[in-house]
């Protein structure tokens, strides 16, 4: 490839930023607005020079191609955004413990983490019950991602140690080990935490279908990134896997007022399913 083609190929037309945009819409239903195309140029340019394209066309050619799965699936991980730490947003937290301490909630209770992305917001909802709990009772905690690569990590239960801050030192000397050796610098989740623990890849537009609901849903900070009638959507697939009289808990920044009248506002960003 020459040089002139090079420096042409790091650039993206309105066109093909508008094809890569339906395409995420079709495999996501997360919409990018104008201001995304630099992001979209700075995520996927390094595929194209990795498999030597000439440009965004020939990407986009490959992403339909149906035996280009794994490309596919190595694009949607690169243009979804994972942003997360440990007890994110504490009032949840709170709303969580008093939901235990009036009986609301019991050590059978099924938590969904319905935007996971690599694991810590469902580890603390996972050491918030151990701490209620312990770690004998079936309580359990489900964690989802449409990101591949996040949920890796997630299943790893690894983390950088300055993660471990946001975590209450207690929880942190009871449920988690701080690594030594070639490990020093990291920690991990205790096993016997993790065993309360499940994730796996679900696409949030589509129901996900659960043998038994959940109790207790977080969805919180993804709405933001989905146009007014795919986020009602997907509030209407949570409650097809929440319990009546469970609880759907969205980001603070996030607001789902009339979106069903079955919801009922308990506190800011804590609803209950009334049905």
């Amino acid at each position: 490839m020459t040089e002139l083609l090079m420096r042409e190929s790091r650039f993206i037309s309105d066109q093909q930023f508008k094809q890569i945009r339906d395409w995420l819409y079709e495999r996501s239903g997360i919409h990018l607005n104008a201001t995304k195309k630099s992001l979209v140029t700075g995520r996927l340019y390094k595929r194209l020079t990795e498999l030597d394209l000439a440009d965004f066309d020939a990407y986009l050619q490959l992403l339909r191609n149906p035996l280009q799965s794994k490309e596919a699936e190595l694009a949607l991980n690169l243009l979804t955004t994972n942003e997360t730490y440990f007890f994110r947003e504490p009032k949840h937290f709170d709303f969580l413990h008093s939901l235990i301490a009036q009986g609301e909630l019991n050590k059978r209770v099924r938590v969904w983490s319905a935007a996971a992305s690599t694991g810590e917001e469902a580890f603390s909802i996972a050491l918030a019950l151990a701490s209620q709990f312990g770690l004998q009772e079936p309580w359990q905690v489900i964690g989802t991602d449409i990101n591949t690569r996040v949920l890796q990590q997630a299943r790893s239960a690894v983390y950088p140690l300055p993660d471990s801050q946001k975590i209450d030192p207690a929880l942190l000397k009871a449920f988690c080990v701080k690594g030594v050796g070639k490990d020093e610098g990291w920690f991990r989740i205790r096993p016997q935490v993790r065993q309360h623990v499940q994730f796996q890849q679900h696409n949030l537009m589509q129901p996900l279908l659960v043998a038994q609901k959940f109790d207790l849903i977080f969805l919180r900070n993804v709405l933001i990134y989905f146009e007014l009638e795919d986020k009602k959507r997907i509030v209407l697939n949570m409650l097809e896997a929440l319990k009546p009289g469970g609880f759907l808990l969205v980001g603070h920044s996030e607001s789902i007022h009339g979106y069903d009248p079955r919801l009922v506002q308990q506190r800011p960003a804590c609803y209950r399913y009334m049905p």
